[in-house]
């Protein structure tokens, strides 16, 4: 919903320097929340908010794709459009599950799916909860004829998350009243007749609208005998921009109670583009695996406008601020990065930062602005260390754009700086983007994901992850170390270069 208050575009000049080359981007056209993800015979559907016809926000559909790798999408046609008649209804962001069991008395087959989703009635100026189903594995949606199964005669109530609930034997919903700052949490046997169960909310961060929540048991520390529950709900607002947060606590079927104290906010990403970020239900051995609608930028893009960002395993680790989610790039695609790459990786140990820009990859061949680089480094108490990437040169060699990312040992920040990134438009965001974190036992682990246009950065294994969006100008697609305030010791660091995948 948040996406409708965006700026139309109207560029149709193509940009294929800032199209996404690992991460999921439509065919043409606008994208904004991931919806109804669900996995089944060894593939991951997605499916995603959708405008057919334009590339800006509107006659909100849902597309779909599928993927076997979660880096090679196959575009479907879409898969639940809106309906124009009377009471013109959007396809608003929702969840799908798999009905094994047919609970619902929808299904002819095994491949049953049932979509829940929320129905935008502008005309009549409401939101309620509409489910669909389908027979032959989420290919073709039809709409229950006796829609909505959720109806409160609100204009504000929507983005349906569902999963199955074992102890009970129940579905369970979770969907946002947003200007409440609530969560309402709903159960069914049947998909179709659903009872309230609870409230959570107002907590946290109450300063925007709540949409996309989701709630999930995860273990902690791995340990299958300590789980723990989490509530993520998404809040965009001009106080923090782009937000997203997360409670951690218990739910028995019912009701969900938070650990911490109610005016406890805990961060999900620190950047300003991660935003209603769901889970795939139904993935294998209990993995949990989520993605998050990156929010475009001020820049047009086209023929495609808004991108995923990169699928993320969710865990919980204790801390010594207490129990807190970390993620990490989803490790379907990191156990497949020298294949993706097709072995054009660069491995380099034990390199001293010298207290300047070290163009320690000279002769390595790294240009262009796709790949993915771990790291570790030792900084020193004093030390500000880190990356240049998207890095132009004039032809004295001096840097003319680049962006900064780096830890400052003195103020322990992790940082994003593109004060210097050269974003194609004016009035570009380029500001500095920081989060607080502790080295351990003096290091630090980047993990960085640029891809065109998109930039992620994971610190210390996903403690804390930065989203965000840079804009290389033409011919920045250079990359360099640096150091300040002393020396620094890149311990060891790997590159793969994923600019040649075969899409």
């Amino acid at each position: 919903m948040y996406a409708s208050s965006l700026v139309a575009q109207s560029s149709d000049v193509p940009t294929p320097q800032w199209r996404p080359i690992y991460h999921f981007t439509p065919s043409r056209n606008w994208t904004n929340d991931p919806n109804g993800l669900f996995y089944i015979n060894g593939t991951y559907n997605l499916y995603n908010q959708q405008n057919p016809f334009e590339n800006k926000w509107g006659h909100m559909s849902w597309g779909h794709a599928i993927s076997t790798d979660l880096v090679h999408w196959k575009h479907l046609p879409v898969a639940i459009p809106e309906t124009i008649d009377k009471d013109t209804t959007w396809i608003f962001s929702g969840s799908a599950v798999l009905d094994k069991n047919n609970t619902s008395g929808f299904c002819k087959t095994k491949n049953c799916v049932v979509a829940i989703y929320t129905a935008d009635q502008p005309n009549l100026k409401k939101e309620s909860q509409f489910i669909a189903y389908s027979n032959d594995g989420g290919i073709t949606f039809t709409n229950y004829k006796n829609n909505p199964v959720i109806d409160l005669q609100k204009k504000d109530f929507r983005d349906p998350n569902v999963f199955w609930f074992e102890k009970t034997k129940q579905w369970v919903m979770v969907v946002s009243l947003p200007t409440e700052h609530k969560v309402r949490i709903y159960g069914s046997s049947d998909l179709k007749n659903w009872n309230l169960l609870s409230e959570f909310g107002p907590q946290g961060y109450t300063k925007a609208n709540w949409e996309c929540p989701f709630l999930i048991e995860l273990p902690v520390d791995n340990n299958i005998n300590k789980q723990k529950w989490v509530l993520v709900t998404s809040a965009a607002g001009t106080e923090r921009g782009i937000y997203e947060q997360y409670f951690i606590g218990s739910f028995d079927g019912k009701t969900f109670t938070n650990d911490n104290p109610a005016d406890s906010v805990l961060t999900l990403d620190y950047g300003d583009s991660f935003y209603a970020a769901i889970p795939w239900n139904n993935l294998p051995s209990g993995k949990k695996i989520y993605v998050g609608w990156m929010v475009p930028q001020e820049q047009e893009t086209y023929p495609w406008r808004g991108q995923m960002s990169i699928p993320r395993d969710l865990s919980l680790r204790t801390t010594k601020d207490g129990i807190r989610l970390y993620q990490q790039p989803a490790a379907v695609i990191k156990n497949n990065l020298s294949k993706l790459s097709r072995n054009n990786e660069i491995e380099l140990k034990n390199v001293r930062l010298d207290g300047t820009d070290n163009n320690i990859f000279k002769g390595k061949n790294i240009k262009g602005n796709a790949y993915w680089i771990e790291a570790e480094l030792t900084v020193g108490p004093n030390e500000n260390a880190g990356f240049n990437i998207a890095v132009k040169k004039d032809k004295e060699n001096k840097v003319v754009s680049a962006t900064t990312i780096g830890y400052d040992a003195a103020t322990h920040q992790a940082y994003i700086d593109r004060s210097n990134s050269g974003n194609e438009k004016p009035g570009a965001k380029n500001e500095r983007l920081t989060v607080g974190v502790h080295a351990i036992n003096g290091k630090i682990k980047f993990e960085i994901l640029l891809d065109q246009s998109s930039l992620e950065v994971f610190v210390n294994n996903g403690e804390k992850v930065f989203t965000t969006y840079v804009f290389p100008v033409a011919g920045a697609d250079e990359l360099s170390a640096f150091s300040n305030g002393g020396s620094a010791l890149i311990q060891s660091l790997k590159i793969w270069n994923l600019s040649k995948i075969k899409q």
